[in-house]
């Protein structure tokens, strides 16, 4: 292979194959960068040694393909290259063939000035010659074996599941495939092999994994493609921390592979509690968490600010910003969205000139250094009366609109100031600092306001608290009343977070048929309607199903976050853009009248 040569090769014979990286000619002697996904060699060839490869060597042109027999010889010390790893060594040509030719390609694997990402996606066979592209499917390649190698070796079998399946949309849509020999019908494409590995613990295969990719038609972001890789996960009689030791495990092994190591076991927080520090249920730990320091002011000092006295006060602090000019200061205020009657103090300045005695203890309570930003954001006293909550919950609709809008200011000011405060650097140890969570006991149910329904949280098939069973047979007498008992219920449910970003997410599952057809009632599913949509799977829980929990992990974001690149896009051989178009291929693409009449479809326009 190309980069394969080292200066205890010299004098041997070699035979390169590869692509013109780049062709300097000296007059009687040309110098050949031959590339492959190893590496580059220097290739010399000298006319005053052999006339004809010389000549034929003055044709060659970037991206030719080409092999070449000679000799390993040793660079003299002055022309060593320190860059490359072969750079104490030269291959000296005694035959050389042209494999193949190549037009002049719109942008160079070696070009360092990237040309526009679409031209990229459309020469795809050309960005991924780049040394950085080969790099990160590498990479890719050893995160998943190293997941393989260690959950085979712990005993799980990977098992494939079916991509041809029955259409159960629950969140994103499915992609749909019409099925020729059943005029009418249709298959889906996977969004998750969910029900699929449950029946599998049914079936007895007690620890599965697959690295499966799955599909989803939704709207696309730097971390969402329409179909992407997922590390899927699933045991018979787990806990929750027997899942999480596993998850950490075979993390720890992937990370190795890519050169870092990670400390075990994660730290673990309840979703209240998430809330509460971080304003977020995706709490990223680099940066510190909120502190309330509304009994830092006085009850005349509250009066005066016009905030709420009985609702927090977050101070938000991020350190190392430094002395913000009066612009930035201004520019603060872009960054925050109210989410209900919360408001915000974002000169810290301004506040101990007024209230010296508050803001002195406030430094003292969030930990404040010289140069660190602190930002107040508070309940407006205009806010209403607080709505009772479930005893269990620590956090009140009203406490939870004023720690939503801290958490998304946070996140706005961590990023706005990134470059001075040093933390989300991608570079240095700031690149190794990698803080992994656990986040669990989720609401089971979500309230649609603009549907007036409850929606679940994760998915259907995630258990409830025992404790919290009686709750859905309450709740489900008051399906359409936000404040209904389903409120309160608790999710055995649980996310991996690393650094701000949702790794993946999981649950205990129901493995009892009259809980599970509890919660499509509390749903808002008839027993028609669930009977028709998962008749299969009701009637699977009752042979005998065992108590049952998974995980899935996305492998892009895994694979995005270690090669700190800033997209999906760069960590997937062949993905699609924002408009979910596949630009190499032009896909997709209108089907022939034809293939039309064969499906017995017809095509109409959006009206």
């Amino acid at each position: 292979m190309c980069g394969a040569l080292r200066a205890s090769d010299a004098g041997k014979k070699a035979v390169l194959m590869g692509w013109v990286n780049k062709r300097r000619d000296l007059g009687s002697l040309i110098f050949v960068d031959l590339r492959d996904r190893t590496g580059i060699t220097q290739v010399v060839i000298n006319a005053e040694r052999d006339a004809a490869i010389h000549e034929k060597t003055e044709a060659l042109r970037n991206e030719y393909v080409i092999a070449v027999t000679g000799t390993v010889k040793l660079r003299d010390a002055s022309t060593v290259n320190k860059n490359i790893a072969t750079g104490e060594v030269e291959l000296v040509a005694e035959e050389l063939r042209i494999l193949n030719e190549s037009k002049l390609p719109p942008f160079l694997p070696s070009d360092t000035a990237l040309t526009n990402e679409e031209t990229r996606l459309k020469y795809r066979y050309i960005d991924l010659r780049r040394e950085v592209m080969q790099f990160n499917i590498e990479l890719r390649h050893k995160v998943a074996k190293a997941i393989r190698d260690y959950l085979s070796a712990l005993g799980f079998f990977e098992i494939e599941t079916p991509f041809m399946t029955r259409s159960t949309p629950e969140g994103a849509r499915d992609y749909l495939v019409p099925s020729r020999v059943q005029p009418g019908t249709f298959y889906a494409l996977p969004q998750s092999p969910q029900l699929f590995k449950q029946i599998l613990m049914i079936s007895g295969f007690d620890k599965y994994f697959q690295i499966v990719r799955c599909f989803r038609d939704e709207d696309l972001r730097a971390d969402r493609q329409p179909e992407f890789t997922q590390i899927d996960l699933e045991m018979s009689y787990p806990q929750p921390e027997r899942i999480w030791e596993v998850v950490e495990g075979f993390l720890t092994a992937a990370f190795h592979a890519a050169g870092f190591e990670i400390k075990t076991p994660f730290p673990r927080m309840d979703y209240d509690e998430a809330i509460r520090l971080y304003g977020i249920d995706k709490p990223d730990l680099r940066l510190p968490p909120f502190t309330d320091v509304r009994e830092c002011f006085t009850p005349e000092n509250l009066q005066e600010l016009a905030i709420h006295p009985s609702l927090p006060v977050v101070a938000l602090r991020t350190p190392k910003v430094g002395e913000l000019s009066r612009k930035e200061r201004d520019d603060i205020k872009p960054l925050f969205h109210s989410k209900g009657g919360a408001k915000i103090f974002e000169d810290f300045k301004r506040i101990a000139n007024k209230f010296p005695e508050a803001a002195a203890i406030v430094a003292k309570k969030t930990g404040m250094e010289d140069g660190d930003l602190v930002v107040l954001v508070a309940g407006s006293a205009q806010t209403g009366p607080q709505t009772a909550m479930p005893t269990h919950r620590k956090v009140t609709p009203p406490e939870l609109a004023i720690y939503a809008s801290a958490g998304l200011l946070r996140l706005s000011l961590a990023q706005k100031y990134a470059d001075r405060h040093g933390i989300f650097k991608k570079t240095g140890d700031a690149a190794k600092d990698f803080r992994f969570v656990w986040v669990n006991n989720f609401p089971m149910f979500e309230w649609d306001e603009g549907d007036k329904r409850w929606n679940a949280a994760h998915h259907p098939f995630t258990s409830p608290h025992e404790e919290d069973m009686p709750k859905l047979e309450t709740g489900v007498e008051s399906l359409n009343d936000p404040q209904s008992p389903l409120s309160s219920v608790r999710a055995l449910a649980y996310d991996v977070v690393l650094n701000g970003t949702e790794l993946g997410s999981g649950s205990i599952r129901i493995h009892r048929q009259d809980v599970q057809s509890r919660i499509f009632r509390a749903l808002g599913m008839s027993e028609e309607e669930a009977r028709a949509r998962f008749g299969f799977f009701l009637e699977a829980l009752e042979y005998g199903t065992p108590p049952h929990g998974g995980i899935a992990l996305g492998l892009d974001r895994i694979v995005m976050i270690l090669a700190g690149a800033e997209s999906l896009r760069e960590v997937i051989p062949f993905p699609k853009t924002a408009r979910a178009v596949d630009l190499m291929v032009d896909a997709p693409t209108p089907v022939s009248d034809a293939q039309l009449r064969d499906l017995g479809i017809a095509v109409r326009t959006k009206s």
